[in-house]
């Protein structure tokens, strides 16, 4: 037998295998499902069988287990560890980080110290932070019973008090909020260990004569979010963080600007606020009418709905900027569950959703997908984009799901099961299911990258070399090849290219640099995975949404 034939023969023989497993995939969903195996279940599996003969597929794509899944949620949580700035808790896990930046503030006669660095740097910005801070929030407000059955809901709470409780300090007065610790361009003129860091701690805030819409709107978020999911655990500290969103909402309105325009030198280029700050004031008033039930705030999002844009802006992205999309999906779930007045919001998240879907779902997609399936956006910490797709694709899988409701992509009917499975997809990329076969997940895995873009974890840790490490001596581990000294446990980085390569190292900091807010939206993610499991008949819908152009429930069969 010539070489070629044998090679099509195994070829043919995992296909046969995998047509097998389908068909008892079907009899046993059947059967735990208490039914007769129905037309529709074999349909699938037959167009299932039918489009496996022109793909070669040899394995199902559902490559991790609820394990797995669940060892990552862990690892991603890690992560807010290995960014802690203060004095350390008695339930810090990372144990090679120490205490630092125990001063913070004290030139501006304020305690600052606490919240969480914001990268691979030892800058403390106020405003990607609080938006940390509402995403994970969100997670528990979505996502809590599946934290909780993962025995995770008190490491996410803890991390979100840690930055709550920095927020709280940080707003001082009605209108006044510090918003920053640290000069960037002081700080990355050094590469030190946050415990060594002597460089300028210069505090910035924004005020009445200096307004930061954005950054106190995003902070107001941030409490009402956090009043949420502290309401079960802590009732006081809840009514508290309730308080605080109302005035500071209150602060964001009235005095209106961009932080950037007030604080430009020290924000911007890194976090200027590029779509303005009349996103941030849509999303905070949406989460103060979640956290307060005050019709006031449902009022404002409809007078405002044209001025702030948010039933004529569509995105297809969501981050630490642009906040139409996350509001947007917030305001759907209302429209979801009976409230009047807002359908404009729902149409612009449907169009969001419609936009991040790739184009063999979505007839109106607006992204782009590397080779290997990764959603892609831009060059620059693009995982940014895809953790966030993944979080609202699955929170509005969910709320689809409970009213029993599909949305339209450019005329193609598209089904929760489809955002589900979309965003699994992209979380099983991140985390090793990708054409070069490795995590980008620090620490997860067996094959992860080791030269991350990052102070504290590529020099020794304070506890290994007790010995201050100088400002221009930092560079001497920043330059060299060898692997980080310290394991950044669960930091995803900004991830491969449009090629899905990597070029793993230190100093590709567009790729190699993990944040706060790319793990964020991970970490309620990887809780539904870690707990739902995945039926029988979820796997056949899967496969079956990759490879057939069909929306399930439709009476035609894909052509082949």
């Amino acid at each position: 037998m010539r070489f070629g034939q044998h090679e099509e023969t195994e070829v043919w023989k995992g296909r046969r295998r995998l047509l097998i497993l389908l068909y008892a995939i079907a009899w046993w969903s059947a059967l735990m499902e208490g039914n007769s195996l129905t037309t529709v279940v074999l349909r699938r599996v037959l167009v299932v069988a039918a489009a496996l003969s022109w793909v070669n597929v040899v394995t199902i794509a559902l490559a991790f287990t609820s394990a797995d899944y669940a060892s990552a949620l862990d690892k991603s949580l890690l992560f807010y560890d290995v960014q802690r700035s203060g004095k350390l808790p008695s339930w810090q896990r990372i144990k090679w980080r120490g205490d630092s930046g125990l001063t913070d503030g004290r030139a501006n006669n304020v305690d600052l110290t606490g919240g969480f660095y914001d990268a691979g740097d030892n800058v403390k910005f106020g405003f990607p932070l609080a938006f940390t801070i509402t995403l994970l929030a969100w997670d528990v407000v979505e996502f809590g019973s599946n934290l909780r059955a993962a025995g995770q809901l008190q490491n996410t709470l803890n991390n979100i008090r840690w930055g709550t409780d920095y927020l709280l300090k940080a707003y001082t007065g009605q209108n006044e909020l510090w918003v920053q610790v640290g000069d960037p361009n002081n700080d990355h003129q050094c590469w030190e260990r946050p415990e060594d860091m002597d460089t300028s701690r210069t505090a910035y805030k924004v005020d009445a004569s200096h307004p930061g819409s954005d950054v106190a709107a995003e902070t107001a978020a941030a409490f009402a979010s956090a009043s949420l999911a502290f309401r079960d655990s802590d009732k006081n500290y809840s009514a508290k963080l309730l308080s605080s969103a109302k005035k500071i909402f209150n602060f964001a309105d009235k005095y209106r600007g961009k932080y950037s325009d007030s604080l430009s030198g020290v924000v911007c280029p890194f976090y200027c606020s590029y779509s303005g700050f009349q996103d941030e004031l849509v999303w905070g008033a949406i989460w103060l009418y979640k956290a307060s039930g005050d019709n006031s705030y449902l009022q404002y999002l409809i007078t405002n709905a044209n001025t702030l844009g948010g039933v004529t802006t569509t995105v297809n992205a969501f981050d630490w900027d642009n906040k139409y999309a996350g509001a947007q999906v917030l305001i759907a779930q209302l429209v979801l569950s009976g409230t009047q007045g807002v359908q404009g919001y729902k149409d612009r998240a449907d169009g969001y959703i419609c936009a991040v879907l790739p184009s063999s779902i979505s007839a109106s997609s607006q992204t782009s997908y590397t080779p290997g399936g990764l959603l892609f956006h831009s060059g620059q910490s693009n995982l940014q984009y895809v953790t966030t797709a993944a979080f609202l694709l699955t929170a509005y899988a969910k709320h689809l799901s409970a009213a029993k409701a599909t949305l339209t992509c450019g005329g193609r009917r598209v089904t929760p099961t489809q955002l589900s499975s979309t965003s699994q997809k992209q979380v099983d990329y991140i985390i090793g299911s990708n054409p070069k076969g490795q995590s980008y997940m620090v620490g997860f895995g067996n094959k992860y990258p080791l030269r991350v873009h990052h102070r504290a974890a590529s020099m020794p840790s304070i506890s290994a070399y007790s010995q201050k490490i100088q400002c221009q001596q930092g560079w001497d581990y920043y330059n060299t090849n060898n692997p980080n000294p310290n394991v950044a446990t669960g930091a995803i980085i900004g991830g491969p290219d449009q090629n899905d390569n990597l070029n793993d190292v230190r100093s590709n900091y567009a790729q190699m640099e993990p944040t706060l807010y790319i793990n964020a939206p991970m970490v309620g993610v990887l809780a539904v995975l870690a707990t739902s499991g995945s039926s029988a008949l979820a796997a056949v819908d899967y496969i079956y949404s990759q490879y057939c152009d069909i929306s399930f429930g439709s009476d035609s069969f894909a052509s082949f």
